[in-house]
């Protein structure tokens, strides 16, 4: 490994696919069921990298480095280069609201110093590993966000980043499937305290949640919230919809809708007041974060206004989404567009039938919704439709197009939603 850290180090960077290589970079030609990234090792050194890390020895040839597994090693090289970063690591992690966070946390302590965090979605058993070998050597402050969909792996990704600090957004209904149930789910997440416990890391934590009060039992750290216990006493806000938060006698408003953000502006606060960075500086780096990439992110079309928050779903995130569109001030009539929550197992009729049923009681214009599992859902409503499919929604648009109205799409990755924004 030393050898290998050693070239890390003269190249700068990393990558696992030959249409992303920098000169000078290493390859990892990591395996899948359906593709070999041994045998594109080659095909990598021609566009320019100056090592392809390959785990079979017929691809051996000049400029490679074999090993007994290339992903492992990718893990490997990623803790050592680890234990050269001298900043404070901080681990974030939960079950809605983790891309968020992170880019809240960057923004607010971007304003004070040379920051580093995931960039995208790398928060899995390979970005992770990828986040880290992004981070200069003479980084100040490194975010890592870290998914899992079932116990153990957080574990694992905190072997590998070694957080110093660490927050989990919250515990939710996501991955029920992987985790087993909402219990599973806080065991899972809660490997996170586990790891900062027995490595005498600093936990930051919501002192309003009993769950996450009583699970950070016996771990040094930081608490904000409205409790008179907290490290720091936030007051939630709400404008036109928008969460701020007051605290110093200061008021900081985001461009984030929903209450349920509030918790979110409480986590930046909170790291950028650990780190001393002026509140000035905190109110700075929340209120200037615009959400992008399919969050909660508003999108004028020629005929209606769009909420898309379409980047993925589950059944916290998406009561959420509906509760704050209920109740924000909009100018239009509200329509929702419902997509399929994934990774639910055996929960999953059951949830979506729950979704159906709350935005029953909400005064939306129109609903629909669109997969499998909401297809089978029933409603009294006439105002609630349902699709097998996003082609038979497609068409239904096509054909009523609506005009003038607000619109909140809300699913699972998978099913893409703001493919349809072109009808819209």
């Amino acid at each position: 490994m030393a050898t290998l850290y050693q070239h890390f180090l003269e190249s700068g960077s990393v990558s696992t696919d030959t249409r992303n290589i920098t000169r000078g970079g290493i390859f990892f030609a990591l395996t899948g069921p359906s593709f070999n990234g041994n045998a594109f090792a080659q095909k990598a050194i021609e566009a320019g990298a100056s090592l392809a890390v390959i785990d079979q020895e017929q691809y051996k040839g000049p400029n490679t480095y074999l090993v007994d597994n290339v992903l492992i090693a990718l893990q490997d090289l990623a803790r050592e280069h680890r234990k050269h970063l001298k900043c404070p690591v901080i681990g974030l992690t939960g079950s809605n609201g983790k891309t968020t966070v992170k880019e809240l946390l960057a923004s607010v302590l971007k304003t004070s110093y040379q920051t580093a965090y995931t960039r995208g979605n790398l928060n899995n058993h390979i970005g992770v590993p990828l986040t880290l070998l992004s981070f200069p050597i003479d980084t100040q402050m490194a975010i890592v966000e870290m998914g899992a969909n079932h116990r153990k792996e957080i574990e694992f990704l905190c072997s590998i980043s070694q957080p110093s600090h660490g927050l989990i957004t919250n515990f939710g209904k996501a991955h029920l499937e992987g985790f087993g149930g909402i219990e599973g789910v806080i065991a899972g997440k809660s490997e996170l305290y586990q790891y900062l416990r027995e490595s005498n890391g600093r936990v930051v934590f919501n002192a309003d949640d009993p769950i996450m009060t009583d699970k950070t039992e016996g771990i040094q750290g930081y608490s904000f919230g409205e409790k008179s216990t907290a490290n720091w006493v936030t007051k939630g806000v709400s404008e036109n919809g928008y969460a701020g938060i007051e605290v110093e006698e200061t008021s900081i408003r985001s461009h984030l809708l929903g209450d349920f953000q509030i918790t979110n502006l409480g986590y930046a606060y909170a790291i950028g007041s650990i780190f001393n960075v002026s509140i000035e500086n905190i109110k700075k780096g929340i209120e200037s974060y615009i959400p992008q990439n399919n969050r909660a992110q508003f999108k004028a079309t020629q005929s209606n206004t769009l909420l898309l928050d379409a980047y993925n779903a589950n059944p916290s995130s998406t009561e959420a989404s509906l509760q704050s569109f209920h109740t924000t001030e909009m100018n239009h009539p509200k329509w929702v567009i419902l997509g399929d929550m994934f990774e639910l197992g055996e929960y999953a009729q059951q949830e979506h039938q729950k979704m159906i049923g709350l935005a029953e009681s909400m005064t939306f214009e129109r609903v629909l919704c669109v997969g499998s599992h909401y297809h089978q859902c029933s409603s009294s409503l006439d105002n609630i439709s349902t699709f097998e499919t996003k082609e038979k929604l497609r068409t239904w648009l096509e054909e009523n197009g609506p005009k003038g109205k607000a619109i909140l799409l809300k699913g699972s990755r998978g099913m893409a939603l703001e493919t349809l924004v072109d009808v819209l």
